[in-house]
């Protein structure tokens, strides 16, 4: 490492370290067996200390897994201190169980919603509803703090990233407070994504969304499917680690506390993590962050 570039990272190191205000929230997914639901538990007790700022449960159009979201919503609502956001979709239901269900989420306390059009199960054709209709509908309901997904590389159904651009203004405009990005590597993107929003008048914080790789094979299958690109120096970092997966931790939080790092001395003061229901490598991202328990927390 040459001098300069060594004075840079201690400058970085030293920046980051007086940050006191960086707010993290956390995203996990009902589970769907008792091994899963333990797993699930531990990491909202490993992470709880943190004091995010809400932690989201995932939602699908399936029934089942719809219960299984209410039921881990109300636990952490009943059971925890944290602020539990549940994701809401219009996917299979209609505009009168959407308020019900928003209605019932009033009720029990529950303040934030991450409002979603959702994804279309196979066969389907795409619905003439959209999350900004949802955003609209909850407002409706109640005083809600809404979160609405954005796409710095672009959501791969939009006809194009001006017009995703202007789904996600349509969204704000109907009273969404915060965009959480999907999951990226490509930092240029998002401040280049960042920068388009703010010309177009898109006043939310676009949140990024960081997703820590422990399974890189399962990390290509998502970002296939979601059309995100995976750069050739990733590639370079995961290779020859299929069967090592205690290097691929490593490996994995290493790439994510650096990109953590690029985007707060860029002035990002909000992450969110795709923690897969696993706590070590979000709690590691956020410790080199500064985000720590409080004393005698």
């Amino acid at each position: 490492m040459g001098f300069h570039h060594a004075q840079q990272v201690e400058a970085l190191n030293e920046r980051l370290s007086s940050l006191r205000d960086i707010q993290v929230s956390f995203e996990f997914f009902p589970p769907s067996t008792a091994e899963m639901e333990t797993t699930l538990w531990h990491s909202i007790e490993r992470l709880a200390p943190l004091k995010p700022r809400f932690v989201s449960v995932t939602y699908g159009a399936n029934s089942g897994v719809r219960d299984r979201t209410h039921k881990v919503i109300e636990r952490i609502h009943n059971e925890t201190a944290l602020q539990a956001a549940p994701h809401l979709t219009l996917v299979d239901a209609s505009d009168e169980q959407l308020v019900a269900l928003a209605k019932q989420y009033w009720a029990q306390g529950v303040r934030h919603i991450v409002a979603l059009r959702g994804d279309v199960p196979a066969g389907q054709p795409n619905p003439n509803r959209y999350a900004a209709d949802l955003v609209s509908l909850l407002r409706g309901v109640g005083d809600f703090e809404i979160s609405v997904a954005a796409y710095p590389e672009c959501h791969p159904e939009a006809l194009s990233a001006q017009a995703d651009l202007i789904n996600l203004k349509r969204k704000v405009d109907a009273g969404a407070t915060r965009a959480i990005t999907q999951f990226f590597f490509d930092i240029e993107a998002y401040l280049r994504f960042r920068d388009r929003c703010a010309a177009a008048g898109i006043d939310a914080e676009i949140v990024p969304g960081i997703l820590p790789v422990t399974n890189y094979q399962q990390l290509l299958k998502f970002a296939d499917f979601a059309k995100i690109r995976v750069p050739n120096w990733l590639h370079h970092m995961f290779d020859g680690l299929d069967d090592d997966p205690a290097t691929r931790k490593l490996v994995g939080a290493n790439v994510a506390i650096e990109m953590a790092k690029v985007l707060a001395k860029e002035g990002v003061e909000e992450f969110h993590f795709y923690t897969l229901n696993r706590a070590e490598l979000s709690y590691a991202i956020c410790h080199a962050l500064g985000v720590r328990p409080s004393l005698g927390a």
